[in-house]
């Protein structure tokens, strides 16, 4: 008779009423699953067809008869099932090898009715315990256990049933690199609250199960409500805490081990997290959580020239859609933390933190150190503590903010292509899909628009025509042609003391116009003015009359002097010659065997006419004696000393100076004038033109204030370059001339106070008005046709050769919100600057509806109007300034100024200023909206950032 066992009730039975000669072919009835409650057991069939499957219950009292394959079919089946593949996600079991082999000799037997019958599934050699049935550890495979797949462990289950109230051992099919495995052993991880690290909680989890499965069960064992937002950090070996960011990874990628501790973390009501807060702010922290506040309406802390951050934050702070998005967590969902060009997501979770604070309404101001740490991380040009741009920031930070929140976790290639003569409005929508299919986040959603760029070839007339995504739109200023210089003049009249003057000349001029502009407030002929840079008591470069303007900075010291009309440097055909003259003072040498150690330049250099037919020692004496009068006492009588000089006889002649080639050359260096010298250096050295100095010896004086020598453009003595003959003292180039003073004789005839007196021109009280311009004259500009400049040119495809082409940028579609960046900082070869004109910008109604080159619906006028919601000022010049933002609070309407941690409500006549920088605009049918939104969960907000209620305002202007 044969026997077939089946499983009731915990016991073993075997049915002797089946035929064991009958070979079950095809599908049959198998017990799907087998549940232990309460020492009882359930059970449910599968039908063969899986439509038909429905699982019943079993009753308990009465044992279900099933078929049973003869032994050689078992045998065959179970074998064929442990041959095949591991699939990822499989579930395999795990069977005691002591029974198993046990089997093997019964079905190998061929006798169902032998001694050999195992009996129930018994893995209890398998198990450390019968209480947690936990399994041992270092189990091997094929001594300790067998693996099968589910169907052959549900076929074992159904012929032989399994030991009552042992668990089946069920695993998962990993996947490792180059393999696929059975994970018989489960990660165990201790899971603690930040608040309560004494106290863990064991949970298993398999390799493939999502970290995200980790929080969730952390969640629901620690009884964290949906409303609250945590996160998860793993403790490591060596005591250290790392944060698990990515939770859509896996146990095994985020290579967490068993007894590994995992602390969960519960954001605070005030937006921080507990571990960001040092032990000895926590009482600051309770504070901060008493105090409530307006939501946004919040400062930041400058921590040291970070204002420019601080603005940029502010204002990307103030757009409604974005804060909402980061405010409602839905950021966490799209976190890209496999963008190659992305921030890791490092950027998007810092800059979460920090609105969730602003928007808490528990902080009157917070400190950004965090956010400024990993920006510095990302781009090591905001590393330090230097001042920056706001609007560089701001670019950076919406760029960052995209990748980390792309959509689009693998970027396909997208070829550019050109119009070719086909409508603007399908080459447009290409170009946005195209777009789109690489670049897909909220930042897209929010600031993104699309231009149109037409480029024309200026020698065959092709047409290239594309459209570009913009993410704002940097605007230029209209520029004055005009350009205010001050300049201090030095007349030949030495009773006249130098005149300040401030002259409007062209940008584009050259030192003439500079002459010919100062001629009119002098009455002195732009012939007789030769224009110089003095620095550091020296001639830097002295210019001639076709050199450019632009080659002279605003902070340069621009001396023109007058000189006889007859005189000129280096002319021979001319009758007079103009001598630079340096002013020296002898210092003790202290030690130095040179005396040019000992001379030190002080004063105001002068370019002084001298007649060629008076080139002798003792006649530029007198003539420099006269020039210097003014602050220079002639000795009486009783003070001359003759005893010891020897007589200048008029023969003795200044050496002619060769003719000078037009080119000037910079001397390699600064050479100081002496050890004492008090003279600043300078990074740039002062033009000259002669190759090299030269050196006049020095002659006694009938009357010696000062003595005289020949020097180089630095004002210091070489005898390198001079050559004596019988005829006297030649040279190959122009001279310098040092008047060299002994400080007894400078104290008592030179008068200083005297020297450095000047007087300024009514024209220094003049100051060239700027009239204000209005946004749309510089959206006019931005859309105005252009020709590329040398340093940019154009490939062109038909003349294969790059050209100067024509540019023209057109307005196709815009954003939600619109920046507008006024590019107020101008930078060229030799000059920066920036410009202070008054932009006079709406509130409210910015119509675009006439830049918007796209057709047009009529009923959609409101798709082309904007209104004011934030401003970036920057106050101060280039080399130093201050930010501050003028924001509209989304949920109040009411307008306030954030000054660093200072935060002040204002009056929407404050807001326009010189200072406006970055301008943002949000469309007006997204602010209807987002108010329909608001006002469905609280009462509605202003209807948009009007005018504030009645309270103490700032003036900040």
């Amino acid at each position: 008779m044969a026997v077939a066992p089946w499983l009731y009730g915990g016991l073993c039975f075997r049915f002797r009423d089946q035929n064991p000669e009958v070979a079950v072919e095809g599908p049959f009835l198998l017990p799907a699953a087998v549940a232990v409650r309460g020492g009882q057991m359930a059970m449910a069939a599968v039908a063969a067809n899986p439509a038909d499957t429905a699982a019943t219950a079993v009753d308990h009292r009465k044992p279900q008869r099933e078929k049973v394959p003869g032994l050689e079919s078992q045998r065959r089946q179970i074998e064929n099932g442990r041959r095949r593949p591991l699939r990822v996600g499989e579930s395999w079991f795990l069977v005691g090898h002591h029974w198993y082999k046990q089997w093997e000799v019964y079905v190998r037997g061929g006798n169902q009715d032998s001694s050999t019958f195992p009996g129930c599934i018994n893995n209890a050699e398998l198990f450390e315990d019968q209480v947690n049935w936990r399994l041992k550890k270092g189990l091997v495979e094929g001594e300790d256990y067998v693996l099968l797949p589910a169907a052959a462990w549900h076929y074992l289950v159904n012929w032989y049933g399994l030991e009552h109230g042992q668990p089946p051992i069920e695993r998962k099919v990993v996947e490792l690199p180059s393999t696929h495995k059975v994970e018989v052993y489960s990660v165990e991880l201790l899971l603690v609250r930040h608040s309560d690290m004494d106290t863990p909680h064991t949970a298993q989890f398999s390799q493939t199960d999502s970290v995200d499965l980790v929080l969730h069960t952390a969640r629901e064992q620690f009884l964290v409500s949906p409303q609250e937002e945590t996160r998860l950090w793993i403790k490591n070996a060596e005591g250290s805490f790392e944060r698990l960011c990515n939770t859509r990874i896996t146990v095994l990628d985020a290579a967490l081990k068993t007894g590994q501790v995992v602390v969960m973390e519960t954001r605070n009501k005030d937006g921080t997290w507990p571990s960001a807060q040092p032990h000895d702010t926590r009482s600051t922290l309770e504070e901060e959580e008493d105090f409530q506040g307006q939501p946004g309406i919040c400062g930041l802390t400058n921590l040291g020239n970070t204002c420019f951050m601080n603005s940029a934050l502010q204002c990307l702070s103030n757009v409604p859609q974005l804060t909402e998005y980061f405010l409602k967590n839905r950021y966490l969902e799209e976190l890209n933390f496999c963008n190659p060009l992305g921030m890791k997501g490092e950027i998007a979770q810092a800059y979460a933190d920090l609105v969730k604070q602003a928007w808490s309404g528990h902080h009157r101001s917070i400190v950004p150190q965090v956010f400024k740490t990993k920006v510095g991380h990302f781009a090591s040009q905001f590393l330090g503590y230097q001042q920056h741009d706001s609007q560089e920031l701001l670019s950076f930070l919406l760029d960052g903010l995209h990748e980390d929140l792309n959509r689009i976790k693998k970027k396909e290639y997208v070829e550019l292509c050109d119009a070719a003569g086909r409508p603007d409005q399908e080459v447009a929508q290409e170009a946005w899909q195209n777009h789109k299919r690489r670049n897909d986040s909220v930042i897209v959603d929010t600031f993104h628009g699309l231009f149109k760029s037409t480029l024309v070839c200026p020698d065959c007339g092709n047409v290239s025509v594309t459209f570009d995504p913009f993410c704002y739109l940097s605007v230029p200023l209209p520029v004055s042609h005009k350009r205010v210089m001050e300049v201090f003049f030095v007349s030949m009249d030495p009773r006249r003391k130098p005149e300040q003057h401030r002259l409007v000349v062209p940008k584009k001029g050259k030192i003439s116009d500079l002459c010919v502009a100062l001629a009119k407030h002098t009455g002195i002929s732009p012939e007789r003015m030769m224009v110089a840079d003095v620095f550091s008591h020296r001639f830097y470069k002295i210019y001639q009359l076709e050199e450019s303007l632009s080659s002279i900075l605003d902070r340069d010291d621009i001396f023109i002097y007058e000189v006889s009309g007859r005189a000129a440097i280096g002319e021979n055909s001319r009758e007079d010659v103009v001598l630079p003259v340096y002013l020296r003072e002898r210092t003790p040498a202290r030690d130095y065997n040179s005396s040019y150690y000992g001379l030190m330049l002080f004063g105001h250099p002068l370019l002084v006419s001298v007649p060629r037919d008076r080139l002798s020692w003792d006649a530029l004496y007198h003539i420099l004696l006269y020039r210097l009068s003014r602050y220079v006492t002639r000795p009486s009588s009783d003070d001359e000393d003759d005893g010891d000089e020897k007589d200048l006889e008029d023969k003795d002649r200044l050496p002619k100076p060769g003719r000078v080639t037009e080119g000037s050359s910079q001397d390699p260096g600064l050479e100081q004038a002496g050890p004492s010298s008090r003279v600043v250096s300078r990074s740039r050295a002062p033009v000259d033109n002669s190759p090299g100095p030269s050196h006049w010896p020095q002659r006694a004086r009938r009357k010696h204030l000062f003595t005289l020598h020949t020097v180089n453009s630095n004002g210091t003595s070489d005898r390198s370059t001079f050559n004596e003959d019988t005829h006297g003292v030649s040279f190959s180039s122009q001279p310098y001339i040092a008047i060299d003073w002994e400080p007894e004789m400078k104290k008592r005839y030179y008068d200083e106070v005297e020297a450095e007196g000047y007087v300024k021109h009514d024209c220094v009280g003049y100051v060239l008005k700027k009239a204000p311009v209005q946004l749309q004259e510089c959206i006019e500009l931005f859309t105005t046709v252009e020709t590329l400049e040398k340093e940019n040119p154009w490939y062109c495809p038909t003349c294969k050769q790059h050209q100067l082409a024509t540019k023209k940028l057109d307005l196709w579609m815009l954003p939600e919100t619109l920046i507008i960046h006024l590019k107020r900082f101008s930078y060229t070869k030799f000059s920066r600057e920036k410009l202070d004109t008054l932009v006079e910008f709406p509130i409210r109604d910015l119509d675009f509806s006439e830049f918007v080159i796209k057709p047009q619906n009529d009923s959609a006028r409101e798709l082309y109007k904007y209104d004011l919601i934030a401003v970036s000022n920057h106050y101060g010049g280039l080399r130093d300034g201050h930010y501050t933002t003028f924001a509209c609070n989304k949920d109040s309407g009411q307008w306030h100024y954030f000054d660093d941690s200072s935060v002040s409500p204002v009056t929407e006549n404050q807001i326009e200023s010189k200072a406006a920088y970055v301008l943002f605009y949000q469309r007006q049918d997204v602010a209807r909206r987002l108010q329909t939104q608001a006002s469905s969960s609280k009462p509605p907000a202003s209807s948009a950032c009007g005018a504030p209620p009645k309270s103490e305002f700032v003036d900040v202007n």
